[in-house]
């Protein structure tokens, strides 16, 4: 009997360790997997269609892009998706614009459960948080704040869903689309105003367009700068350079984007508007890839400026830490300041009088160049399997989902199978992090404690 407890214990001990031994990058990519897989069945039930329920892939292929708030779709989400399944759709973008490991800790938290050190630590990667210390209680802002955020988006797009829908279907509207925006996650129930339409109905609807853009900056900014802003109010000069790299490039980006898409855009999706309506579809154009996916004139007829244009701020995304996609304006930040940096022959790169970390640029060009590899294999993939697609829709549609971003130019729905499968890995590479996929198959480090001899190589 001693030896039987004794293996028992030793096989529990074992599977225990084994546990312990997944990295945090492996912990979160298979959570998000695990999600997938669940909305995918959820999906699946009859109770969840309008209709004839969808096939496996397609219905991974809705999972997948509502978990990585992406927002691609094969379907119309009103005409193909009953309340249940929307209510399916809402839930998967709210853990996945979360991060699932906060919905865990939340519902710990409302349980009573201790959170350990090692839940603390995968937390921290998931929120991308700066400290591991009071890592519990950023979470508890993080959550009050979407919340909050969220409601006050519902009750502004219910203002003028209401009247247009009817009380219930208004409010359900506006709550869906208020998650949906916080989240990144270009999801919509406008199918209704013609399938696949997004935005397009209210695209002259100040206050519609003006709500969905601020919760897609203030979801897209990050959490940790919220937690600054809320330490430090408007005082800018005491916020971490992180924040102050995060805010800044976000309001150039967006300032910059309205300007140029004005200019742009003036034969093409803006003719024929006036000055101001036009000041209103350049503003949602430069906030919306930044990766939200929403759209209120047609992504197709974008100019071949405003197109490039888009898919600049498609591979940008929103800031480190946050509901949105891309490589990060951070990143890009300091890929801008290590340029500047070397041509000043500077030895550090200074930003806002503080010196960045000798390894920083490394981890920046690390980012880019794996994005990059990705998101230009899944594009060769889909292109040898459908030679049929043009280049530059196969491109947009790549960068739209690896950056979980969600536009298309319409070619979605003709994508065979196996293209399909290669969006579902780019958006899943796009949510769980470039990087971070790459780390889900090492471990650890090897730190052999040799080094091979120094030579030089020519760059540029």
């Amino acid at each position: 009997m001693g030896k039987l407890g004794e293996n028992k214990k030793g096989r529990k001990s074992g599977k225990k360790l084994r546990i312990n031994k997944l990295s945090s990058a492996q912990i979160i990519a298979f959570g998000y997997l695990a999600l997938i897989l669940l909305g995918t069945l959820l999906l699946m039930l009859p109770v969840s269609s309008k209709g004839d329920a969808p096939r496996f892939l397609d219905a991974m292929f809705t999972a997948a892009s509502a978990t990585c708030v992406t927002g691609l779709a094969v379907f119309d989400t009103y005409t193909q998706w009953s309340v249940f399944g929307q209510i399916v759709l809402i839930l998967l973008i709210q853990i996945g614009g979360l991060g699932f490991m906060t919905i865990i800790s939340l519902a710990a938290m409302a349980t009573g459960r201790k959170i350990g050190l090692k839940e603390r630590s995968v937390l921290q990667d998931s929120v991308n948080g700066m400290q591991l210390a009071g890592i519990v209680r950023m979470v508890k802002k993080i959550a009050l704040g979407t919340f909050l955020f969220e409601g006050i988006g519902a009750v502004l797009l219910a203002v003028r869903f209401v009247p247009k829908m009817g009380p219930l279907e208004g409010i359900g509207n506006a709550a869906f689309m208020s998650v949906s925006a916080f989240c990144n996650a270009g999801f919509d129930l406008n199918g209704k105003y013609g399938e696949y339409s997004s935005l397009c109905e209210f695209v002259s609807d100040p206050l519609v367009c003006i709500t969905i853009c601020m919760l897609v900056l203030i979801g897209g900014i990050g959490f940790s700068v919220w937690d600054d802003i809320a330490k430090n109010k408007l005082k800018f000069s005491a916020y971490r350079l992180h924040s102050k790299l995060a805010l800044v490039f976000t309001a150039i980006l967006t300032i910059g984007g309205t300007a140029l898409f004005f200019i742009f855009e003036r034969g093409y999706t803006n003719a024929g508007a006036g000055v101001g309506q036009s000041l209103l579809n350049s503003f949602f154009d430069s906030v919306t890839p930044r990766t939200a996916g929403f759209n209120t004139v047609d992504t197709a007829a974008l100019s071949p400026a405003g197109t490039i244009l888009t898919i600049i701020y498609m591979f940008i995304g929103g800031s480190p830490g946050s509901t949105a996609g891309g490589v990060k304006t951070v990143t890009v930040a300091v890929l801008v300041f290590a340029a500047i940096a070397s041509m000043k022959n500077s030895e550090d790169i200074d930003v806002f009088g503080r010196r960045l970390e000798e390894d920083i640029t490394a981890k920046a060009l690390t980012v880019i160049a794996i994005n990059l590899f990705i998101v230009f294999t899944g594009i060769l993939c889909i292109s040898g399997a459908q030679p049929e697609l043009a280049l530059k829709d196969v491109v947009f549609e790549g960068f739209s989902a690896i950056n979980t971003v969600g536009m298309t130019t319409g070619i979605t729905r003709d994508l065979i199978p196996f293209s399909r499968v290669v969006i579902i890995l780019l958006m899943y590479c796009g949510r769980v992090g470039s990087v971070s996929f790459a780390l889900i198959f090492t471990r650890t480090k090897k730190f052999t404690g040799v080094h091979n001899p120094v030579e030089q190589v020519n760059v540029g």
